[in-house]
């Protein structure tokens, strides 16, 4: 029996770090009106946490720029590859989002297009790692779908796993793990139709 598509995702990126990297802009023009809020949040020179952090770019790239220190944690090899080649002065770990215990905490935690490969049991198991990584007042931004379900999309011909659990029940788990939501805009279409989600850890 062929392994869940949900447990597909790491080989693919690995195998396609080289062309993602190359299709991805450089440049964070759709997503900076989100940064933007998200960066306003943390003290200047904060240290962020980016979860699935891909190949560094544009999230990575773009908060380096503003003179924040990055810690990116990837399970790809081949796309940490890139992120270390982009910008060696940060930090890049490559590890399972799912499993992280860094034993330190952020003033911005970050899960951009990464969370939203998990399975509705990973999804909810997340919280506790966001809570543990995320100090007092930290920020917490990740993407999703607007519903429950799952979509499966395409790259390179492959079927690539998406999934999202109901917005109240993200809005549950977050108030469960001491952050408030400060916004959740789904399907925006000012950011390519991303849901967006913008939390702060209260405690």
């Amino acid at each position: 029996m062929p392994p869940p598509l949900s447990a597909t995702i790491i080989s693919l990126y690995d195998r396609h770090a080289d062309t993602w990297h190359r299709r991805r802009s450089p440049h964070a023009s759709l997503e900076e009106a989100w940064l933007t809020r998200f960066s306003a949040g943390l003290p200047d020179g904060a240290s962020v946490l980016d979860l699935g952090c891909g190949t560094g770019q544009p999230m990575g790239r773009w908060l380096a720029q503003q003179g924040f220190a990055i810690t990116g944690v990837d399970s790809s090899a081949a796309m940490l590859a890139h992120a270390r080649a982009l910008l060696p002065t940060q930090e890049w770990v490559q590890g399972d989002m799912r499993a992280l215990a860094l034993g330190r905490r952020f003033a911005g935690v970050l899960a951009w297009d990464s969370f939203f490969h998990l399975n509705h049991e990973d999804q909810r198991a997340m919280f506790p790692v966001f809570a543990a990584h995320a100090a007092p007042g930290a920020m917490l931004m990740f993407t999703s779908g607007p519903s429950h379900g799952e979509a499966i999309g395409e790259f390179e011909g492959e079927p690539l796993f998406h999934a999202s659990l109901a917005p109240e029940e993200y809005r549950r788990l977050l108030g469960a793990h001491g952050f408030e939501v400060l916004d959740f805009v789904p399907e925006d279409p000012a950011c390519g139709f991303h849901s967006i989600w913008l939390a702060r850890r209260l405690t």
